[in-house]
C-alpha cells in the first residue's frame, strides 16, 4: 500500500512537472459591411482592426446593386477581395476562430450585410 501511494505521488508530480503553460493569443478582427442600396449609392467596406485596436485598414468594396439590379460582377469582386484577405491572414499565421453575420434593413429597399471574422494567433509570431 505504501509503495502504491509513493508511485501515485511520483506520477502526480511528474504529470504537473511536464504540463505545458497555456498558449497566449493575440486577436485581429476583419469586418465587412456590404451595402444593399438601389442604384449603387451605398458604401461597402472591409475594415481590419489590429490586435491593439488602434491600427485600422479600410478597403473599399463594391455595392451589390447597380441601377439595373444585382451586379454579379461586384459580388464576384467582393468575394475575391474577402477571400484574398482571409488567405493573407492565414499566410501571416492567423487562424480563423469565429465568424458572425448580421443583416440590417430600415425598410425593404435598403440595408446592409455585416460579417465579422475573428482571427487569432499565438503571441510572438
Amino acid at each position: 500500500m505504501k509503495k502504491l501511494a509513493i508511485i501515485a505521488l511520483f506520477c502526480s508530480i511528474a504529470r504537473f512537472s511536464f504540463a505545458q503553460s497555456p498558449v497566449k493569443y493575440e486577436f485581429n478582427q476583419v469586418t465587412t459591411i456590404e451595402s444593399v442600396v438601389p442604384g449603387g449609392l451605398g458604401r461597402s467596406r472591409m475594415i481590419t482592426s489590429g490586435s491593439n485596436g488602434t491600427e485600422l485598414e479600410e478597403i473599399k468594396l463594391e455595392n451589390f446593386f447597380s441601377f439595373v439590379g444585382i451586379n454579379f460582377e461586384n459580388v464576384r469582386f467582393n468575394d475575391k477581395t474577402i477571400t484574398n484577405k482571409i488567405s493573407k491572414m492565414y499566410e501571416d499565421g492567423w487562424e480563423l476562430l469565429n465568424t458572425t453575420s448580421g443583416v440590417y434593413s430600415a425598410d425593404k429597399s435598403t440595408g446592409i450585410f455585416i460579417t465579422r471574422y475573428l482571427f487569432r494567433r499565438p503571441k510572438g509570431n
